[in-house]
């Protein structure tokens, strides 16, 4: 039986919900004595849902329900005529010769889009299992709790994919070598992980949390008040693509308080972690760094027209950076049902943005 592409996040979300009342029954049952002495997860439980959250959404129907995916499909059937070459000038390097090489070698369209699923879900899974050895499961159903997630697998898919491969180079921070390529890769996809990119080796010369929660605070500061020379100067500087995402709204929403609210939950926890709780992990410092300074760069771009795609930037990161605390430190007797309580409020936001706010 075939979903109705106007039923797929429905269909999503409420499975979803169902993973996440299980999985936080379980939970509510473990003891302390799991967290002192933890056992790596079973590998076939969490591989099972991403190899079936990939199957859904990379067989979705062509729809302009799912926005670009439309636009995907006639461009590469467009460019089935052999008139389009290989590039090293493509904007997106590996992206954008990858759909030259699907369109000129007439492969079938739904081939493309099964692969790019692949690649988003898959990264992401891979992420998962390298940060949270021993809850890949619950967090790999929190990242597909997040509010971006169903977007960008089904819409800015570029933008996905790239952001997905990027979290391999923060789960592989500690080999350098990997780091480089996987970002490298994820800039490939899409050239807006420049930015991230840049972010990223900032915080790999410069890893000091308190630093970043004083660039956040006062980025929030020039927000508030609406200073916009900072984004004129990262327009003054971006190609003309880039340039256009960043232009001033002419029909948004202004200053973001449900964005700023949202952005602003793993600053707290992160906050609350360092310097309440003096935890000390340099990975728990790096992730929340990047995401830091990344979601800074939103908030000076705020009033870009379309300040969502600059704030997925630093939201792609964001579940895992939320949940980091709650199961790989050892710092609360409670914190497994703090983790399950943060898991709902998490999905229950976007729940409430999927159909209230935009309902």
């Amino acid at each position: 039986m075939t979903i109705p592409a106007e039923l797929y996040n429905t269909v999503y979300l409420g499975a979803l919900v169902i993973l996440t009342v299980v999985l936080g029954f379980c939970y509510a049952l473990y003891t302390q004595e799991r967290l002192e002495h933890p056992k790596k997860e079973m590998f076939l439980p969490s591989a099972l849902i991403c190899v079936i959250v990939t199957a859904f959404i990379g067989t979705r129907p062509i729809s302009h329900v799912f926005v670009d995916m439309a636009g995907y499909a006639t461009s590469m059937h467009i460019w089935k005529i052999p008139n389009i070459n290989y590039s090293w000038s493509q904007l997106n390097l590996i992206f954008d010769n990858f759909r030259i090489f699907f369109a000129t070698n007439e492969y079938p369209i739904e081939w493309f889009f099964i692969i790019i699923a692949i690649v988003y879900f898959g990264c992401m899974w891979i992420a998962c299992r390298k940060i949270f050895p021993f809850d890949t499961l619950f967090a790999f159903i929190v990242c597909l709790g997040a509010f971006s997630t169903f977007s960008f697998g089904t819409n800015g898919i570029k933008a996905g994919a790239a952001a997905s491969c990027f979290l391999l180079a923060l789960a592989y921070n500690k080999k350098t070598w990997l780091a480089i390529l996987f970002a490298f890769i994820s800039w490939g996809l899409h050239h807006s992980m420049s930015m991230v990119v840049g972010a990223f080796i900032i915080v790999k010369f410069y890893n000091k949390p308190k630093f970043h929660f004083i660039v956040w605070g006062i980025s929030l500061l020039i927000a508030a008040a609406h200073i916009t020379v900072f984004q004129n100067l990262f327009m003054s500087v971006a190609d003309d693509h880039g340039a256009g995402y960043l232009g001033e709204q002419q029909f948004g929403k202004g200053f973001r308080i449900d964005f700023i609210l949202y952005s602003a939950m793993p600053v707290l926890v992160g906050y609350y972690a360092i310097f309440k709780k003096k935890i000390q992990s340099d990975n728990y410092n790096t992730l929340l760094s990047t995401y830091l300074l990344t979601n800074s760069i939103w908030m000076l771009c705020m009033y870009a027209e379309f300040t969502n795609r600059i704030a997925y930037l630093s939201w792609f990161m964001y579940p895992i950076v939320l949940i980091y605390p709650f199961l790989n430190i050892k710092w609360s007797e409670r914190q497994y049902r703090q983790a399950i309580t943060v898991a709902a409020l998490h999905l229950g936001f976007t729940l409430f943005m999927t159909y209230v706010f935009y309902g």
